[in-house]
């Protein structure tokens, strides 16, 4: 891991959906170019210094709360969901030691032929040797989004931000697709995000990062550059804080 370039940033949590792993055309749950694409991402700040912690959604595999509208019971449909998470998790720790970056995966649902269980000292010792940690399992209990678990996971390593990536270059007044005229906010603060019920991320997730004072930075994935960009202290996206 190289020396720290003069980052604003130097420890994030990176939450990542997991929907933007698929690929609709393809039919495909994991799309190993878009994996690879995300890998490549994470590899360039990690070698700028950066200690990154990542949390993974499951929407691609499925999904707890669309699953208790089909007939699933929803307790058992957040434990598949969970599980979904640790499944993107391995995914993308496999992505990321293929390209030389040392990762770690912990799961808040123990599995220790698979993952090391959730122990934050050891998470914070990987941090500081520079291995990138995936937080798998969500929270590890059913009711709670894996925005809360990034949330979570953010408080528990002391993160200076959670980086929220989208397909959207920030947060919008309204759906951008939808309403061309919506505009975008460059920042925002915590209660004006939770008064307007900004979907871009769940209440708990919000008001967790702002009883913690976790600025939360809201960008693009796709544009090759954002990543780098919020780490090193552009202007990117929107930042709510």
């Amino acid at each position: 891991m190289a020396k720290s370039r003069k980052l604003k940033y130097r420890r994030i949590l990176l939450k990542l959906s997991g929907e933007v792993l698929g690929n609709k055309s393809t039919g495909e749950c994991i799309d190993p170019e878009k994996l690879a694409f995300m890998a490549e991402r994470v590899k360039k700040i990690h070698a700028m210094g950066c200690e990154i912690g990542i949390v993974l959604g499951g929407g691609n595999i499925f999904r707890g709360l669309s699953g208790a509208g089909k007939g699933v019971n929803r307790v058992t449909g957040d434990s598949m969901g969970m599980l979904a998470t640790i499944i993107n998790a391995l995914a993308m720790m496999n992505a990321l030691e293929s390209i030389g970056v040392p990762t770690r995966v912990m799961t808040a649902i123990e599995m220790p032929k698979l993952a090391e269980p959730f122990i934050q000292r050891r998470a914070l010792r990987h941090l500081e040797k520079g291995r990138v940690v995936i937080f798998g399992g969500g929270t590890g209990n059913p009711y709670f989004s894996t925005d809360s678990a990034a949330a979570l996971k953010a408080s528990e390593i002391g993160a200076e931000a959670l980086l929220k990536a989208t397909k959207v270059d920030g947060i919008y007044t309204a759906d951008p697709k939808k309403d061309p005229s919506a505009r975008k906010y460059s920042s925002l603060k915590y209660e004006t995000a939770l008064e307007k019920r900004l979907k871009v991320m769940d209440s708990a997730a919000f008001a967790l990062c702002m009883d913690n004072n976790i600025p939360i930075v809201v960008f693009d994935f796709f544009d090759p550059s954002a990543l780098e960009g919020v780490v090193a202290g552009r202007t990117v996206g929107t930042i709510v804080s």
